[in-house]
């Protein structure tokens, strides 16, 4: 059965300013070597194909590709030394700060839709001079954080609908408005992974199911008020239904059939490293369909490896971070951050290999460097954190 461990209460450790991780019950121990390994392993893969998928980039904006390469490697840089410093930093003590930066995320997405620079007609981005800033990543952390403190602090009447479903409808339905407005595919795979965490936090299947209805109409009236969202579901399921009839139109999704091109020249072992032609056709080959890229210079075998990383990082982050965390709010939290880096991860290969429509979603410490790699440098770093107090048994997961 589902059982929670008696450990300290999330609400007394976020209320105590002086908490820190010697208040946890489990001795203090070395962080996940293997994920860390996993995580190094990523970005050089994905330096090297970044490298090889900037050039037509490079020149095309009257550029080097050396020093698109080099603010590649410092914003890498950036985030693993972000991933040190939060590997530090009591995950507890994160939580105290999340309802603040959720807070924060939504003024700066509401800014956004006013005067946010445009880029492939959307609005994602805040650019202060030379720097620019996606506050949507910052929302999908504050929020997954807050959420797993949230669901921690209620375990004692989680079936509540009142005093625990509607608090947390309004935090998650909220932070899914504010970014699906500009990014409904980073909304969508937000909403997906704050379910799981419902899931394995006990809320009710009843009020799931009605999250789920909820999220489904929110998604649809997304879609019927995007022309641009229309047209890429529409060409996703024209490929799916009618890609082996005659009726096929060749002259639609020009970005996936690159994509095809590219894997499929591939094959087992790859064209060979910075060998890629599809760079110079595909659309941001150097991070929306940076896996196409590699699939193309590596082949079916280093598509492999690559996917196999991740999963490595599922594995450790479930099995053997989250299942044996020593309080809820570490169970919950690594959860969603397991699933936040992950996910990401299979939906661009899968947006690549035409299995999903295209999203436009970068793959984690692989796609070039920017928001998003240092808000999951900073997801890495909670996992590590919490991975240095695992107990030796799981909270909310079976016996």
């Amino acid at each position: 059965m589902l059982y929670t461990t008696p450990n300290k209460d999330i609400s007394s450790v976020m209320s105590d300013d002086t908490a820190g991780p010697d208040e946890l019950d489990t001795p203090k121990q070395g962080s996940d070597r293997v994920l860390l390994i996993a995580v190094i392993f990523l970005m050089i893969f994905g330096s090297l194909a970044v490298f090889s998928a900037i050039a037509y980039f490079a020149e095309a904006n009257h550029t080097s590709a050396g020093s698109l390469m080099v603010g590649h490697i410092v914003k890498l840089s950036i985030a693993f030394l972000a991933m040190l410093i939060t590997s530090k930093v009591n995950y507890h003590t994160v939580a105290k700060f999340s309802r603040f930066s959720l807070l924060l995320s939504w003024v700066l997405l509401i800014v956004v839709m006013f005067s946010g620079t445009e880029v492939f007609g959307a609005k994602r981005y805040l650019s202060i001079g030379a720097f620019s800033f996606q506050p949507s990543s910052l929302a999908a952390v504050s929020l997954l954080t807050y959420l797993s403190a949230l669901l921690a602090e209620k375990q004692d009447y989680i079936k509540d609908f009142k005093r625990s479903f509607v608090p947390i409808l309004f935090w998650v339905l909220t932070t899914f408005v504010l970014i699906g407005i500009e990014d409904f595919g980073s909304a969508s795979i937000l909403l997906g992974i704050c379910l799981l965490i419902m899931f394995v936090g006990r809320i009710s299947m009843l009020q799931l199911g009605g999250l789920i209805i909820i999220g489904a109409l929110g998604a649809s009236l997304l879609i019927w008020k995007s022309p641009e969202r229309q047209s890429r579901l529409d060409q996703y399921l024209e490929q799916v239904v009618e890609i082996n009839s005659s009726n096929f139109n060749v002259n639609q999704g020009y970005q996936t059939q690159q994509a095809y091109i590219a894997i499929a020249q591939g094959e087992l072992f790859g064209v060979g490293i910075g060998k890629s032609t599809q760079r110079d056709f595909l659309p941001a080959p150097y991070n929306d369909f940076i896996f196409a890229i590699i699939a193309e210079e590596y082949g079916l075998v280093g598509s492999i490896i690559l996917l196999l990383l991740f999963v490595i990082i599922l594995y450790r982050g479930i099995a053997k971070i989250a299942k044996k965390a020593p309080d809820t709010h570490g169970n919950l939290l690594a959860v969603g951050c397991t699933l936040f880096i992950v996910l990401y991860g299979f939906v661009n290969a899968g947006v690549a290999s035409g299995l999903l429509p295209v999203t436009g979603l970068p793959m984690p410490f692989v796609s070039y460097g920017g928001t998003s790699t240092l808000f999951a440098g900073l997801m890495i770093g909670i996992l590590l954190n919490i991975s240095k107090h695992t107990a030796g048994r799981n909270t909310l997961f079976y016996a």
